[in-house]
């Protein structure tokens, strides 16, 4: 029996995909141990790993901590976090050393502790990986590094590789992993055929491993869901433009206003709109006709998973690359967030739901995910590395 360590990092987005090839990891016989903060130590623990807990500077979610939606600062966290993560790794495996590192694309401590022992190293991605001529093709998105503060992010971060003899820059190191396991479905990459497959393998999410999230009723009329995710649920305006946009259709409208909206905020509610803290997001998508999302990768695999054409709204970080692939492969239309009034929604909706070839699209790519391999393929590509 290996033992396996997986390094990850205290969010929502950065666990639930993970969790699957965990699972099964586990099943196969390996003894895994689990990187996490105590806040995400039950749900890892539901995976048959064992936790092991560190302390963490990341925001908390389970404590209404939000995560900073400037790009600079949101890098700087989690270098931050490494260095304060990788000498609790350190000292907590230094009498049980594991045999291979698993690690989250922010989880940067688990590559520098493999580096530093000498073992193999398997990321698991899940969101897009970087191709060839990513540097040129990204240059308008990547213009932030001409900021001063990126200069000074990639100073603190190069001197701390260098404290530990890891001879490469951030991004190398950060985003060029020897090898790597994608999460996400490749309709979902951009520049899919320039990515390299010696080093890259993508499995799509595993969907049908995800632990049960209950039910929820088949509804009379059509149903879209409205959700920003578990980190951008500030948003009150939005939810009463949703309403606006929504009620007055002959639709069933179900909106996830998360921790940080008061329900009062949004005003008064038509009979066939309902808000909730929270939803069972994926049961909800096998009933829904139509999902606004912010376009957390998360949320995309979802409706690409179930075939439910996607209003995107973007908030922050990797969602606004995520909703233009969306527009791109004919299943989804972005709506920038200044620009989603009640009138661009309802036309979006009707425009999407109303359309034989988006149906279609999203027929093949579910269709697609399902065959794709996910954990069990995801599984096979770490014992490979064992061996």
């Amino acid at each position: 029996m290996s033992h396996i360590l997986m390094v990850g990092a205290g969010a929502h987005g950065h666990v639930n995909p993970h969790l699957p090839v965990i699972a099964e990891l586990v099943e196969r016989g390996h003894r895994v141990s689990y990187a996490i903060p105590r806040s995400f130590a039950e749900v890892v623990a539901s995976t048959g790993a064992t936790p092991l807990v560190h302390t963490s500077h990341l925001p908390d979610e389970t404590r209404d901590e939000q995560w900073p939606s400037e790009p600079i600062e949101g890098m700087s966290i989690f270098a931050e976090d490494a260095a304060h993560v990788f000498p609790q790794l350190e000292a907590a495996l230094e009498g049980d050393r594991p045999d291979l590192v698993l690690y989250d694309i922010t989880g940067y401590a688990g590559r520098a502790l493999a580096h530093r022992w000498g073992l193999p190293l398997v990321q698991l991605s899940p969101s897009m990986v970087a191709w060839e001529g990513y540097e040129e093709d990204m240059g308008e998105a990547l213009a932030f590094r001409r900021d001063p503060r990126y200069a000074e992010y990639e100073h603190r971060f190069t001197a701390w590789l260098q404290s530990l003899g890891i001879d490469l820059d951030p991004d190398s190191f950060s985003g060029r992993p020897p090898r790597c396991v994608v999460l996400i479905p490749r309709a979902l990459q951009p520049h899919a055929d320039k990515v390299d497959d010696s080093v890259h393998t993508f499995v799509g999410p595993s969907l049908d491993r995800r632990p049960h999230q209950g039910d929820w009723p088949a509804p009379e009329k059509p149903l879209v869901l409205v959700s920003l995710g578990s980190a951008y649920t500030d948003r009150a305006e939005f939810f009463r433009t949703c309403v606006e946009a929504f009620g007055p259709l002959p639709w069933q409208v179900v909106i996830a206003i998360g921790r940080h909206t008061d329900p009062a905020d949004v005003g008064e509610l038509p009979p066939n709109v309902e808000l909730h803290r929270w939803v069972p997001q994926l049961a909800v998508l096998r009933r829904a006709s139509a999902f606004v999302t912010h376009a957390g990768m998360g949320g995309c695999s979802e409706g690409l998973y179930e075939g439910v054409p996607m209003i995107a709204v973007p908030q922050a970080v990797d969602q606004f690359g995520n909703a233009a692939m969306l527009q791109e492969i004919g299943v989804g239309v972005h709506l920038p967030a200044e620009e989603a009034t009640a009138d661009r929604l309802r036309e979006a909706l009707l425009q999407l739901t109303g359309s034989a070839q988006v149906a279609a699209r999203l027929k093949a790519i579910s269709e697609e995910l399902r065959s794709a391999g996910g954990a069990a393929a995801a599984a096979d590509v770490v014992e490979a590395q064992l061996r």
